[in-house]
């Protein structure tokens, strides 16, 4: 969290504008990573949830999460106050460090959303709607903004009294959302048909667009933490590329060695993998760093997304397996490859700075997995006792899009439940049945 000054930069101002939009367009791209990775039945559920996470955090972020992760803090290092409540106080004049306040607040909104967006994959398939609607802003307000706080805001006790570094978000976002996962695929239990049926991904080619805007809006989700156009947003630009690279090779070298054949779902999670643990680390590391931190997430998460079939989890996409694992080696690496040069001071096991950083390190990633994985699982309980999270039978056996939505995402030419869109264009001949 920078100070004030009398007026904004341009130059910062527009990279900043620039950045915000690439990471807003990160959750459309994960609608179609995650829509590609489900059936056929479910597509249309997966894409609303992340589309309408967009709309359910900004006006969370609006009234009063901004405020409560970015205003002054107001209990020790927790949480925030309420000083810009509704954004009150905050006009086009007002200045963050060297861009406008509000364009400062827009950014970080953008993170918010792609969180939530990010949770939806492990429940993928079975998670009843409505419940999704009461639960994204109930978690955004009680989970993501007190980490933001704790990570970024001032006078946050992991930034400000712990001292553990995270660039941009492998704590609010990437631990957050993989425990949070977690919790939350564990109130709802498994699939039907988990460890049983075969649920590949239906379309690997959206899952390669999905994938590829994913990568293209990281950019500006990292470089654009730098809140400046300036060499330490090239430096973090970089380290981003080259560890989604690293990411990618790594995982499917596992593929090959392992499997016999490096596939695209491969190629696409294991530069998801890279670019999560790059997130905290690419203002820390150096380019040898980045190269590692990258490679590892992109072996280690290739073997995690496994995990869920020995610990009998079904988390649908792999968040955990990608997004905690991956924010988890991220987050640690910082302890062994920080280098003074991008961090103004702290640095790595490697670069003579001991055990301390590492320690920090730990410390934040153990405390806030624990905080979202324990406020998440109580948040799904409440939901799961009051209007019901799952569901139900018939829904998941038939397919969500059609039963919740009422549209299909294959069947064109059709609209609800097999009404045809005009008697002379669809003839009963050429009405299809909804695949499942």
């Amino acid at each position: 969290m920078t100070l004030a000054a009398a007026s904004a930069d341009t130059g910062d101002t527009a990279w900043l504008l620039a950045a915000t939009a690439l990471v807003l367009l990160m959750t459309p791209g994960l609608a179609l990573f995650y829509g590609g990775m489900v059936r056929t039945k479910s597509v249309l559920n997966m894409l609303m949830m992340s589309f309408v996470s967009i709309a359910l955090v900004t006006v969370v972020w609006l009234a009063a999460g901004y405020s409560l992760a970015f205003g002054e803090d107001a209990a020790g290092g927790l949480i925030g106050g309420l000083e810009h409540v509704g954004m009150s106080d905050l006009g086009p004049d007002s200045v963050q460090g060297t861009v406008p306040t509000v364009l400062f607040a827009t950014f970080q909104l953008t993170f918010a959303i792609i969180t939530a967006a990010l949770v939806s994959g492990a429940v993928a398939d079975r998670a009843k709607f409505a419940a999704w609607l009461v639960f994204v802003p109930v978690w955004a307000l009680l989970v993501y903004v007190p980490v933001a706080h704790w990570v970024w805001g001032p006078g946050g006790w992991i930034l400000e009294r712990l001292g553990a570094l995270d660039f941009a978000g492998g704590l609010p976002v990437e631990i957050v959302s993989g425990a949070s996962g977690l919790a939350l695929c564990l109130v709802l239990g498994p699939r039907m048909g988990f460890k049983k049926d075969a649920m590949r991904p239906h379309n690997l080619p959206m899952v390669m667009l999905g994938a590829g805007l994913l990568w293209f809006g990281w950019f500006g989700f990292n470089a654009g933490s730098a809140l400046g156009a300036n060499g330490l947003a090239a430096a973090a630009f970089l380290n981003t590329l080259t560890a989604g690279c690293t990411g990618l090779l790594g995982w499917l070298f596992v593929e090959q060695k392992r499997d016999g054949h490096p596939t695209t779902l491969g190629a696409a999670s294991g530069a998801v993998a890279g670019l999560v643990a790059i997130t905290p680390s690419c203002g820390s590391v150096s380019l040898l760093g980045a190269l590692i931190v990258g490679l590892a997430a992109g072996v280690v998460c290739s073997y995690a997304v496994s995990w869920k079939f020995k610990l009998n989890y079904d988390d649908s996409l792999d968040v955990v397996g990608v997004h905690l694992v991956g924010g988890v080696i991220g987050t640690l690496l910082i302890g062994v490859f920080a280098v003074e040069s991008m961090t103004g001071g702290a640095e790595g096991l490697l670069y003579g700075g001991g055990l301390a950083q590492l320690g920090k390190q730990l410390l934040a990633v153990v405390v806030v997995a624990a905080y979202a994985f324990g406020v998440t699982y109580g948040i799904g309980r409440l939901i799961d006792a009051t209007m019901g999270l799952r569901a139900t039978e018939e829904q998941e056996q038939t397919g969500l899009d059609l039963t919740v939505h009422a549209e299909t995402a294959y069947d064109h030419g059709v609209l609800g439940h097999g009404a045809p869109v005009s008697s002379s264009v669809v003839s009963p001949a050429q009405k299809v049945t909804p695949q499942a």
